[in-house]
C-alpha cells in the first residue's frame, strides 16, 4: 500500500474528484479525513470507505472559515494522530457567461473558496507538517489556468492563482520537507460539469469532447491516480509541478 501509515485530508470530498481521491487514498492505506460542507455527501463517502475496509472520519468544515479549517486540522491530529497529506480540492465556479455578467457576490465566493481557502489551509497545516518533519500538499487547479476559455474568466483567474501559489509554496516550504504540487484536470464527470458547459446538452458535451485529443472527459479516478502519485514516496523529489490531466487539451 503506497500510503500506509499516512493521514490525509481531502477537502470537498463529498462528491466528484474529491470523492475519487479520498476513496483511492483509503484503498492505499491512508487514514482519510473526508471533508465537505455537504454533510450528506461526506457521510456517504465515509460510509463507503469504511464498508470497503478503509480507515476514515468525516469533518464538516467550510474552507472559507479560518476557524472551521483549524478545527479540521485539529480533528485530523486528534482522531488519526497527525497529518501527512493535504489535498486542497474544494472549489466552485460560476456558470459559463460573460465576465461582465458575474456579480460581486459570485466573484467573492469563487475567490474565497478557490484561493482564500488555500490561505486558511496553509496557515493551519504547515505548522503541523513542520512538527512532523514534512508532508505533501496537492492543490486541485484546472486546465482553465493553462488554457483559459471565454465565459469563465473569473474562475480561470482563481485557478491561475492556484498554480502560482503552488510554485511559490513549493519553493518556500522546501526547507521544511513539505512538497507542494498541483494537478490541472480537464472538465470531468463531476457536479461542476454543467457549470462549465453552460447548458449540459449532448451537443455541448460533444463539442467540448472534440477539443480533447484523447476524446473524453476526465474521471475522478484519472485525477485520483495523479494525486496518489504526487502524494506518495515515489514523488519524493517532485515539488512545484502543475500536472495536466487533460487528454492533451493544453497542448
Amino acid at each position: 500500500m503506497r500510503l500506509e501509515g499516512k493521514t490525509a485530508i481531502v477537502t470537498g470530498s463529498g462528491s466528484g474528484f474529491g470523492e475519487g481521491i479520498a476513496k483511492t487514498f483509503a484503498r492505499e492505506g491512508a487514514a482519510v479525513v473526508v471533508n465537505d460542507v455537504n454533510v450528506e455527501g461526506g457521510q456517504r463517502v465515509l460510509a463507503e470507505i469504511v464498508d470497503a475496509g478503509g480507515t476514515a472520519s468525516f469533518c464538516e468544515a467550510d474552507v472559507t472559515s479560518a476557524r472551521d479549517v483549524q478545527a479540521m486540522i485539529d480533528h485530523a491530529v486528534t482522531t488519526h494522530g497527525g497529518l501527512d497529506i493535504l489535498v486542497n480540492n474544494a472549489g466552485v465556479a460560476h456558470k459559463r457567461k460573460s465576465m461582465l455578467d458575474v456579480d460581486e457576490d459570485e466573484f467573492d465566493r469563487i475567490l474565497n473558496v478557490n484561493v482564500k481557502g488555500l490561505f486558511h489551509t496553509a496557515n493551519a497545516t504547515v505548522p503541523v507538517m513542520r512538527q512532523r518533519g514534512g508532508g505533501a500538499i496537492i492543490n486541485i487547479a484546472s486546465t482553465a489556468a493553462v488554457r483559459p476559455r471565454p465565459g469563465l474568466t473569473w474562475y480561470n483567474a482563481s485557478k491561475g492563482a492556484v498554480t502560482t501559489l503552488t510554485k511559490s509554496m513549493a519553493v518556500e516550504l522546501a526547507e521544511d520537507n513539505i512538497r507542494v504540487n498541483a494537478v490541472n484536470p480537464v472538465a470531468g464527470e463531476t457536479p461542476l460539469l454543467p457549470t462549465f458547459l453552460g447548458e449540459d446538452t449532448p451537443e455541448n458535451r460533444e463539442a467540448f469532447r472534440q477539443t480533447v485529443p484523447l476524446g473524453r472527459f476526465s474521471t475522478p479516478q484519472d485525477v485520483a491516480n495523479a494525486v496518489l502519485f504526487l502524494a506518495s514516496q515515489e514523488a519524493s523529489l517532485i515539488t512545484g509541478v502543475c500536472m495536466e490531466i487533460d487528454g492533451g487539451r493544453c497542448i
